[in-house]
């Protein structure tokens, strides 16, 4: 569902743009621009920008709050906050899906819900409220959003891989049987979605989806981490 609506994003955001086409711009995808306007400027040159406004506020908060983790671990960590995983949860978190333009064959093959259109898109935010107000309004834009991402990845809470997580926890005690099975697919050839479940021992632990099967496994092990840990609790 698609729903432009600069004021109430702001209100999101929680302040209101002085340049309203610079926020327009970073919420545009090349797509709209090829399909309707030419001229309509989109938002790749601010994902460029806000990639490294990003690093910047993450590195200096990492610099200053992990005085024992050497140049390697910080690295790592840094890694683990500013990559596509980490800025398509906080992407999802302020709606960017329902709020992007772009256009209707983007949007009939899945764009709203794509990772990667909802990371870049983040991205372009960042640099257009760092340009709108500054790097101290981008910085606590950042903190504020990425908190949760940044203490699992100081604590080492964040996994990646799903599929190796799930069996390294299901053989703690010994070989479980695990395995993958496509339940359907849709869409057309040049944008399949794929649609997953786990199987443990004969029985559906998980389920998931993805535009690739790749992606809908790492889902369907997801599910099933979390399934596994709310049994424990």
């Amino acid at each position: 569902m698609y729903d432009f609506n600069l004021n109430e994003f702001e209100d999101r955001l929680g302040f209101i743009f002085d340049d309203k086409c610079l926020l327009e711009t970073a919420l545009t995808h090349s797509s709209y621009a090829n399909q309707y306007k030419k001229d309509v400027p989109y938002n790749e040159r601010l994902e460029f920008l806000g990639d490294s406004v990003l690093q910047l506020c993450i590195s200096e908060y990492l610099f200053d709050n992990c005085k024992n983790k050497t140049e390697g671990e910080l690295t790592k960590t840094r890694a683990l906050i500013v990559c596509e995983n980490s800025l398509y949860e906080v992407a999802k978190r302020l709606g960017l899906g329902k709020i992007i333009r772009m256009s209707k064959g983007e949007e009939l093959t899945g764009g709203r819900e794509r990772m990667s259109i909802q990371a870049d898109c983040l991205e372009a935010v960042i640099a257009a409220i760092y340009l709108d107000k500054g790097l101290n309004v981008a910085k606590k834009f950042i903190l504020t959003n990425f908190k949760d991402i940044i203490n699992m990845a100081i604590n080492d809470k964040i996994i990646l891989d799903f599929k190796t997580r799930l069996q390294e926890v299901l053989q703690q005690n010994g070989e479980t049987n695990i395995s993958y099975e496509l339940v359907k697919f849709e869409g057309p050839p040049h944008r399949r979605k794929f649609y997953t479940r786990v199987i443990i021992e004969d029985k559906v632990l998980g389920e998931g989806e993805g535009f690739s099967k790749k992606e809908a496994e790492q889902m369907s092990a997801k599910q099933a981490l979390k399934s596994l840990e709310e049994a424990n609790e």
